[in-house]
């Protein structure tokens, strides 16, 4: 497979009118003889710096690959680029040295357009987004199931895929607790994945594995996306959706609001737009932990047309101190209960009480937290053992 996420001819009409939202779900790789990654960086793809094909001259063609694993010096094509296939091995040519900034500046950027004066279009324009992406998964012939967390995001996603739901966490976690009172004000019925600290430890090796990573952060992300999703697989499904995208696209963090040092922007809107400049460096770390489990990934609020229509919406409908997105959740109470569509809910890794318990294994093992960065150190532990 040499193009992944859409069909050549809409990447290609996309190479010829510069739209950054073509209709996708996101697309990577090579189409004649060019490298292409869309604006988000929603399909992950990598090259190999440590050399190119054939020896190092300057016409030799790069290594590269959908998962970082399959080279021997991943390095990330970064969002947005379109870089020709020769000038991609002329890259790589100069060896592991190669970094982000090496390459060309990229042909796909996420506009600003000005925000639509109308509440109340930006408001139907939204939801017709959002239907829309949600639609063209049912249309898909794939056997989903949803990754649910009793949050607005996983809830209106299950809601409108009509899809099984699956929650994971230790049994006393907030995200379990939340996922049940959820599921039962929305009349369905839900899976609970209880994990226990032997899940963690066999999970944390294949994560890193399929990831390239291990910091902690991202590892406990990951976690729990990894054994929910491998639940799911051997029950049968072909693909997870996930409500991956929402809080950066609509103003769903904290620090949005309160422009804090987590943020360089001075306004709430700059400081969305800088969550969804960083969706980039996460989505594939979400996407190959779906795929290490056996699914595809598939996350409808990061569809092109969802992404549009939340660039579109004015500020007072993003985030303040009383609600923060505002606009998304006044599309789900249309569909949700209102104690769903107005819940707040935790971060994953600490919702499930993976990052407490994957600390808690870490101390055991002897990396106190007087340690710098133990958890990680721990995380490098395990996948020695396994080497």
């Amino acid at each position: 497979m040499r193009l992944c996420g859409a069909d050549p001819e809409t990447v290609r009409r996309a190479l010829e009118t510069g739209d950054p939202f073509p209709g996708t779900r996101g697309f990577a790789g090579e189409i004649d003889g060019t490298f292409v990654r869309d604006v988000l960086g929603r399909v992950p793809l990598f090259v190999d710096a440590a050399g190119v094909e054939g020896g190092s001259s300057s016409d030799s063609r790069a290594a590269w690959a959908f998962e970082p694993t399959r080279l021997e010096v991943p390095v990330p094509v970064p969002a947005g680029t379109v870089v020709d296939a020769d000038e991609l091995g002329r890259l790589v040519a100069v060896g592991t040295d190669l970094e982000i900034d090496d390459f060309p500046e990229p042909r796909w950027t996420v506009p600003d357009p000005k925000p639509e004066s109308d509440r109340d279009v930006a408001l139907e324009e939204l939801e017709t987004a959002i239907r829309s992406a949600t639609d063209d998964v049912r249309s898909a012939d794939l056997d989903v199931a949803v990754a649910f967390s009793g949050g607005v995001d996983s809830a209106l996603v299950a809601e409108l895929l009509d899809a099984p739901l699956y929650v994971v966490g230790f049994p006393d976690s907030h995200d379990v607790e939340a996922a049940r009172t959820a599921a039962t004000a929305m009349g369905r019925e839900l899976t609970v994945v209880e994990l226990e600290p032997a899940d963690l430890e066999r999970a944390v090796p294949e994560i890193v594995r399929a990831t390239g990573r291990t910091n902690a952060m991202d590892v406990q992300i990951a976690l729990p996306l990894y054994l929910v999703a491998e639940r799911v697989a051997a029950d049968g499904f072909d693909a997870l959706a996930v409500g991956q995208g929402a809080d950066e696209l609509f103003g769903g963090y904290e620090k949005v609001v309160r422009l804090d040092h987590r943020v360089d922007a001075a306004t709430t809107r700059g400081a969305v737009r800088e969550q969804i400049r960083s969706l980039p460096d996460q989505l594939p770390r979400d996407v190959l932990t779906i795929e290490a489990a056996g699914l595809e990934p598939v996350a409808p609020l990061l569809h092109d047309a969802v992404v549009a229509a939340a660039l579109r919406l004015p500020d007072d409908l993003l985030a303040d101190e009383e609600t923060r997105k505002r606009g998304f959740r006044q599309v789900a109470s249309q569909y949700l209960p209102e104690d769903v569509a107005t819940r707040d809910k935790k971060a994953v890794q600490y919702g499930s009480l993976v990052a407490r318990e994957l600390d808690r294994l870490a101390r055991q093992a002897g990396y106190k937290r007087r340690m710098d960065d133990h958890v990680s150190k721990y995380i490098a532990s395990l996948l020695e053992a396994q080497e």
